[in-house]
This record gives structure tokens, sequence and C-alpha cells, in this order.
């Protein structure tokens, strides 16, 4: 069941619905499609989404197609994981992290909203 589950496309146009206005922990994860530890890291990516289906949002942000909201973020090295709680960016990774480091912080943010 998790598999079907992919993460949301987040956009310039859709940032304030699927991010700010989220009742759930969001994880957004900027990237774009030549980089490199982006590629690495997005099988990580998907995997959370059908894990967290429900209780968090995992979405993903083309930085070359959404530059507004990378800019207003300071996105600036890619990829860039950005987690938000109530509209707020509560916590950063930069780099391709592990499943358990974005796991461990995803717990927690889902434990703060249960």
């Amino acid at each position: 069941m998790s598999q079907d589950v992919q993460p949301v496309t987040i956009t310039d146009q859709n940032f304030q619905e699927e991010v700010l206005n989220s009742d759930v922990p969001v994880l957004v994860d900027f990237w774009a499609t030549w980089c490199g530890p982006c590629r690495i890291i997005a099988p990580v990516v998907a995997e959370l989404a059908g894990e967290y289906a429900g209780r968090a949002k995992i979405g993903k942000v083309d930085v070359d197609h959404n530059p507004v909201v990378a800019q207003n973020y300071g996105v600036r090295s890619i990829p860039t994981l950005l987690f938000f709680k109530d509209g707020v960016v509560v916590d950063q990774l930069i780099g391709a992290a592990s499943k358990r480091s974005l796991a461990s912080k995803l717990d927690s943010l889902v434990a703060q909203t249960a």
C-alpha cells in the first residue's frame, strides 16, 4: 500500500495550500533534475511519503521550475529538506540525508501533532 503514495509536487502556486496551510507536518525536498545527491535521496523521500501517509505530508519542489519558494526560504544548496509544522520551518537538513535521520525528525513532529 505505501508504494502507491508518491510525494506531493509542490509549486510556487500551491505552496501556501500544500505546506503553510497543512494540518499535518510537512517535509519539503528542494531538488533539481541535474542534482546527483537529489537523485540519490529521491527513493528515500518516496518511501517516506508512503510510510507517513495520513500522518505527515512529503513534498518536492523542483527549484528550477519554482524559484520563488526556494528564494523565499533561502535555499542555496540542494538537496535542502525543510520540515514545517503549523506553517513554520522547524528544522532543516542540507545534503543527502539518511532515511533514519529524516524519519527521526518526522517522528518527532508527528508525535507533537498527535
